[in-house]
């Protein structure tokens, strides 16, 4: 978890990163405080791996903790940046032809789109395999009668964040987000803009661990 440092914290961890090491005695001279006063905010800064304590020496500066630095680092990851081409189907196009692409394009989830192209539901491998199971023939199955419908369809849009949008797919337990915007046109319309998944976010977390130190 990411602490928000007060305003007395960032003046000790500067003290320290300008005078270290230095004890606590000193840092709390600096700032025309007492030592209790200061106590608990040196634990904090301790703890949070902001800084070192060494005993008869002071406060070293640490740097900040890497899990503040990768997490400030998530929050500022975009759909917008990573999203991927979204694999559709039309709205009137068979159980059979649904399968053909799935298998063709190597996805797990297709999009289905109406005639004017927004978004009208979702299809699944679950959703052709139980398709699959009965005794019609797949050809005269559309995929209309065993998508997921708008607006029973989770989304994400091209401003949020991969973090919240990596959230989502686990909280509801899915393969893949429609990324989506409101049509300019009708705004309670969908227009699909890509599609986020778990191999989305998997490559983003490992562009992450690729990033240089500094």
């Amino acid at each position: 978890m990411v602490i928000e440092l007060t305003k007395r914290q960032e003046q000790i961890l500067q003290i320290v990163k300008d005078e270290g090491p230095i004890t606590g005695e000193h840092i709390a001279d600096r700032l025309n405080l007492t030592r209790a006063t200061l106590r608990p905010d040196l634990s904090i800064l301790t703890m949070s791996g902001y800084l070192e304590a060494r005993p008869r020496v002071g406060y070293f500066y640490a740097g900040r903790p890497a899990s503040s630095v990768i997490s400030e680092r998530l929050h500022k990851l975009l759909v917008n940046d990573y999203k991927a081409v979204p694999i559709v189907v039309s709205e009137s196009a068979s159980a059979y032809d649904a399968i053909v692409t799935l298998f063709l394009e190597d996805v797990g989830t297709l999009f289905v789109v109406n005639q004017k192209g927004y978004l009208a539901g979702v299809i699944s491998r679950k959703d052709l395999l139980r398709a699959s199971l009965g005794n019609k023939t797949l050809e005269d199955v559309p995929v209309s009668i065993i998508m997921s419908r708008m607006p029973n369809i989770i989304t994400c849009a091209p401003e949020e964040t991969l973090y919240a949008a990596a959230k989502k797919l686990i909280d509801f337990q899915i393969d893949s987000l429609p990324v989506v915007r409101p049509s300019e046109d009708d705004p309670k319309f969908m227009e699909l803009t890509g599609r986020v998944t778990k191999t989305t976010i998997a490559k983003a977390f490992v562009e992450l661990g690729s990033e240089p130190k500094v």
